[in-house]
């Protein structure tokens, strides 16, 4: 979401609310298929959401039973294409152990929250050979 017209609380104030509602929803039921989430904030707020899979995803995105239909309907009413409020969704499909993360001196972070965690050392210390070792 990117706030593009600040003094307009009364537009983009009701999109901001509506995903922490969301995200409580999809954590109050684990078989929704979201396993984590991260956030930033700021005049553009990114949220970053971890699926076990496209179809879990879509299947919420869709369900009449969820806060998402609700709320992207009055989206659509309340801003539509007025440029008030900025959003936009990416959706990347990844194969089981076709990627990498490293990380230094990080708490478990992004997708190390939802994957194993493997020393960067001996065999594994090439970007290379972690990713061939994954494909095997």
């Amino acid at each position: 979401m990117r706030i593009n017209k600040p003094w307009k609380i009364h537009t983009w104030l009701p999109v901001a609310r509506a995903m922490p509602k969301m995200i409580k929803e999809l954590y109050r039921n684990p078989d929704s298929g979201l396993i984590s989430h991260e956030v930033w904030f700021g005049r553009t707020i990114v949220m970053v959401q971890y699926w076990r899979s496209f179809e879990q995803l879509e299947r919420y995105a869709k369900s009449k039973s969820s806060l998402h239909l609700p709320a992207w309907a009055a989206f659509n009413k309340k801003v539509g294409s007025n440029g008030d409020v900025g959003i936009w969704h990416e959706t990347y499909i990844s194969r089981k152990g076709m990627y990498e993360c490293v990380y230094n001196n990080m708490l478990k972070f992004g997708l190390a929250k939802v994957g194993a965690h493997v020393p960067a050392a001996g065999k594994f210390n090439a970007a290379r050979d972690r990713i061939n070792a994954s494909a095997t």
